[in-house]
């Protein structure tokens, strides 16, 4: 009876998912149900007390002394826990009860930079509690959460087999994980549709002796309970989809071609969650396997040349993804994937269920993946490969996948050429900027600016910022927002002294971007400049000292400090410059002895932008000082709640006359000149 009825819904089915209609309008449909879903509607939690809250552990992730619950009641709830003696073992499944504080998840603080409060927000996560008090209301009673919990065990925290049996790529050093990033190949350490095709043909070849029904639903069992193991990522849940519809879909011989159940998985998901077009893994599986689709004519040569024909498709259609995420391209993932995805796809990655089945494997599996990391080492270090390409914008997204498709469809790959056009355009549109532009970053308790001359002819970083002691390196952000305006490499980099907080980041810039020269200030060099010149002579990188003028483009910045101090902070250079008509001065972290210094032995100007001393201390800024140059605008780069008490009250009073712009409160602050006059832009929590 209930076959006869299936039957009956499939016969009426059959001609609507047929129907090019169908699709037009289920499109339309969808791009309007996730545009009130998770635009016009604005979702926030139901608690506002953070004491006492119940719920169940659905996921558990560690690192360091922090271990990070995912609980869920009526909503899902973050709960990070830190420790320092015993670490709980609470697992998944488990009831708990939570109290602490809730803890502010900002807006990014420099532009174009990963937002992590959006990545909640699309996660569904409302609310993130520090908690300082766990404990326990029920142990689990779920056989799939004790199923959960065993794999959790079983794999013991071994970060290959976190990333390939759970998905979880947390438990992977942060470096290495960017090096598969660099050289395009981090997609293959997701469970990809590839990777679950294998784990389908495995099944089919142990169930060999079931009727394909039988075997279907025993599959689609083990796929759904795996699936919740490892909490439903979306990639997963679009292979599993597009298993379940082929079946229908030859079972019932409805006909439909190979890319109409894709789109059709498309609508299912995003009908279950339309928070899932925000995510990176649903973005890459769907474009790529489309990709392929659409250009499955081309696919007709010997294993290698399809490989090659793949990755170039994938390349193409996950460009504007990898760029938006990246902000640069590697043209070597042709030739990495042709050697990793067979190494990953058909040896790493069964040697991982094969490891997880059999622990005693375990050594070998290690041995495969710490191979892949050395292949992957190695062609991390060649950099001429990488191609940094800015932001691209919607509507340019848009216009490159619709030529795109139009192009591989139609079959006029020779117009392939205007695609490259279109970003050789995007690219170097940037350098039509006819301003110029000097950033002030947030780095916290640190110093770093970039000024940008017009046409992008000059590009000058002051300072770094660094955080003693901390996984945390500011400057990344700072890269990732210059490579996202198109800039490929820095000119002058500029350090007011030799404190961490001011040049901490100075070897990983010069380690990972093309840098021209290096100006230290006047005075012996410290340990640390000196651990910066080893490097800077290793990488042929010319450097100088105590200097009294140096031009950016057709400016001149100079050096009023060029007297020798027995400290660091009086050492430090100070800078003025005018642009286009407006004065900026950079004090680094120098006193009231070089503020003295300075005024009796120059006739200064009146400042329009002050980028105040030493981040606001009672030891810089002095009211004499502030008087003789009456700065317009101060820029003072401190970090929130920072234990010196910066900025000072009486610093304040002395700067009373000028607009205070404060990184701890607005973030980072951008300065342009456009048509003489000053326009202000701050990147606020």
């Amino acid at each position: 009876m209930y076959l006869a009825y299936l039957n009956h819904y499939m016969t009426k089915l059959k001609p609507i998912l047929q129907s090019k209609y169908f699709y037009i309008i289920s499109i339309l449909i969808i791009i309007l149900y996730c545009f009130i879903n998770t635009i016009l509607i604005k979702y926030d939690t139901k608690y506002n007390d953070t004491s006492n809250i119940i719920g169940t552990i659905i996921k558990v992730s560690e690192k360091e002394n922090k271990v990070s619950y995912i609980i869920k009641n009526n909503e899902k709830i973050l709960v990070e826990f830190y420790y320092y003696d015993n670490k709980p073992t609470y697992v998944v499944g488990d009831q708990i009860k939570v109290s602490g504080e809730r803890k502010i998840i900002n807006n990014p603080t420099i532009p174009n930079t990963f937002n992590y409060k959006n990545y909640l927000y699309n996660k569904k996560i409302y609310l993130v509690i520090k908690a300082n008090d766990i404990s326990l209301i029920k142990k689990n009673s779920n056989i799939l959460n004790n199923i959960k919990d065993i794999f959790i065990k079983r794999i013991n925290n071994n970060s290959y087999l976190q990333l390939f049996i759970m998905g979880d790529k947390s438990y992977l050093d942060n470096d290495i994980y960017n090096e598969y990033k660099n050289i395009g190949i981090a997609h293959l350490l997701a469970i990809s549709g590839l990777h679950l095709g294998i784990l389908v043909f495995i099944l089919n070849k142990l169930l060999f002796f079931l009727k394909d029904n039988h075997k279907f639903l025993i599959i689609t069992s083990i796929l759904l309970i795996y699936a919740y193991i490892i909490s439903f990522p979306p990639s997963f849940l679009r292979v599993l989809t597009f298993y379940i519809l082929s079946f229908f879909n030859k079972k019932y011989t409805i006909n439909l071609k190979n890319i109409q159940l894709l789109f059709i998985c498309f609508f299912i998901l995003l009908i279950i969650n339309p928070f899932y077009l925000y995510d990176v893994g649903f973005e890459f599986s769907f474009i790529t396997v489309f990709g392929i689709m659409l250009s499955s004519k081309y696919l007709h040569f010997s294993y290698i040349k399809n490989l090659f024909l793949i990755t170039i498709i994938s390349f193409l259609f996950t460009f504007p993804i990898v760029v938006n995420l990246n902000y640069e391209v590697n043209i070597m993932t042709f030739l990495v994937n042709i050697i990793m995805v067979p190494l990953v796809s058909f040896i790493i990655y069964p040697f991982a269920l094969i490891s997880f089945a059999l622990p005693i494997t375990v050594p070998v599996f290690n041995f495969l993946t710490g191979l892949m990391e050395g292949i992957t080492n190695l062609f991390s270090f060649i950099d001429f490969t990488k191609i940094i390409i800015p932001r691209i914008p919607w509507f340019l997204i848009v216009a490159y996948y619709s030529l795109l498709i139009i192009i591989i469809y139609y079959n006029k790959l020779r117009y392939l050429s205007l695609i490259i056009l279109l970003i050789m355009i995007h690219k170097y549109s940037f350098y039509l900027s006819n301003y110029y532009s000097v950033n002030f970053f947030d780095v916290g308790q640190g110093d770093s600016s970039l000024i940008i001359s017009p046409n992008y002819k000059n590009i000058t970083v002051i300072d770094t910022g660094g955080i003693v002691n901390s996984n945390y390196h500011p400057f990344d952000n700072i890269l990732v927002f210059i490579k996202s305006i198109g800039i490929d490499h820095i000119d002058n980099l500029i350090l007011t002294h030799g404190d961490y907080d001011h040049m901490g980041e100075a070897i990983n810039l010069v380690n990972n971007f093309k840098v021209e020269k290096v100006i230290f200030n006047c005075g012996p060099y410290n340990d640390l400049e000196q651990e910066l010149i080893k490097v800077l002579n290793k990488k042929h990188i010319k450097y100088y000292s105590c200097i009294k003028e140096l031009n950016i483009d057709n400016k001149k910045l100079y050096f009023l400090q060029t007297k020798e101090y027995d400290n660091e902070n009086d050492n430090s250079n100070v800078i003025i410059t005018e642009l286009d008509g407006y004065k900026f001065m950079f004090m680094g972290d120098a006193s009231v002895t070089t503020e003295k210094e300075i005024v009796n032995k120059y006739n200064l100007p009146n400042i329009d932008v002050l980028k105040v001393g030493h981040h606001g201390s009672k030891t810089s800024s002095s009211k004499e000082f502030i008087n003789e140059i009456s700065p317009k605008y101060s820029v003072i780069s401190v970090g929130k709640n920072n234990r010196y008490g910066h900025p000072n009250k009486e610093v304040l009073d002395n700067l009373n006359d000028s607009k205070i712009y404060r990184t701890d409160q607005d973030g980072s602050i951008m300065f342009k000149i456009k048509n003489n006059k000053l326009r202000i832009e701050t990147c606020s929590p």
